[in-house]
């Protein structure tokens, strides 16, 4: 990346450490030998939050990584499949801290396997994610048309980085453990206009974390539920709760910046729809999302 192409978007020091999404992964086991359902614990620090609220697909990538390594405690003969789509249903609303993962298994087979994950905290469940386990795919695709839209690999020199002169930045406190830029064309409400329910955004690990292909893996997992909610562009702004969201992975990412596009279909009355697409560097679709979410209220 290059001064006069890109923005200078260098890796800030944090508090938390070189690795802070290595570390929502990093889930401890506290399963009995003889249990039937997997215990885990973990914790999500402060800064995976938007405003005072954990990202949602933190807590869905913390959730992957427990049934990830039940799968591997379970069933080894099938270790070489990861998460290939989640159902998560959000419950209530999670504070920043210690949580507890129960991971019950539903199916396993030679082609797919199936595996409950609750996230518990104060002895509740809060959120539910039902995960597809498979082979991910690492072969050439048969049709793979270019999904980008001209967006470039790398944030050019005009894209926004979520830091203090960005309001976003100012919300967005998972961009304290990434890197994170918005492509400001995509976003007129940061001048008080309107534009269409479209954003663009890039976001990239830390290098730490990119360096372990498991964590990469559920870093893209996440990003897939990045974007800011985009009836922001039609005026309508505050918390815009997830009500159901749906997320597939499709190929582990390769190095570098990931770009994700986020559009609705529709912005009704009550909710609305949005889709996430994950592309790595290379062009190729990592991961993909949709979600139903209540609308905010017009300021």
């Amino acid at each position: 990346m290059t001064a006069e192409s890109t923005v200078d978007l260098e890796q800030p020091s944090t508090t938390v450490g070189d690795a802070p999404f290595s570390r929502v992964c990093a889930v401890i086991d506290l399963t009995s030998d003889d249990a039937e359902t997997g215990r885990y614990g973990g914790i999500i620090e402060p800064i995976w939050t938007i405003g005072p609220k954990l990202h949602g697909g933190t807590m869905v990538a913390g959730s992957a990584a427990a049934a990830v390594a039940w799968l591997r405690r379970t069933a080894p003969e099938q270790s070489a499949m990861f998460p290939i789509a989640a159902s998560s249903d959000f419950l209530g609303a999670p504070e920043p801290g210690e949580v507890e993962y129960e991971v019950r298994t539903r199916k396993i087979g030679r082609q797919i396997c199936l595996i409950d994950v609750g996230l518990i905290q104060g002895g509740r469940t809060l959120v539910h994610t039902a995960f597809t386990f498979s082979h991910l795919d690492d072969i050439e695709p048969i049709y793979a048309p270019d999904k980008s839209q001209g967006m470039p690999a790398e944030p050019p020199a005009d894209a926004l980085p979520y830091d203090e002169n960005n309001p976003m930045g100012k919300i967005v406190h998972v961009a304290q453990g990434a890197s994170v830029a918005l492509d400001g064309a995509s976003a007129p409400f940061l001048a008080g206009q309107q534009g269409e329910p479209e954003l663009r955004l890039w976001i990239r690990p830390f290098a730490a974390d990119a360096a372990d292909s498991d964590v990469f893996t559920y870093f893209a997992l996440m990003a897939a539920d990045m974007s800011p909610p985009v009836p922001m562009n039609r005026g309508h702004f505050g918390w815009a709760p997830t009500v159901q969201l749906t997320t597939y992975l499709r190929r582990r990412p390769a190095p570098g910046w990931l770009r994700i596009i986020a559009n609705a279909k529709e912005i009704g009355g009550r909710m609305f729809d949005e889709d996430q697409l994950v592309l790595d560097s290379t062009g190729a679709i990592v991961a993909q999302s949709r979600q139903l979410a209540l609308i905010p209220q017009p300021r």
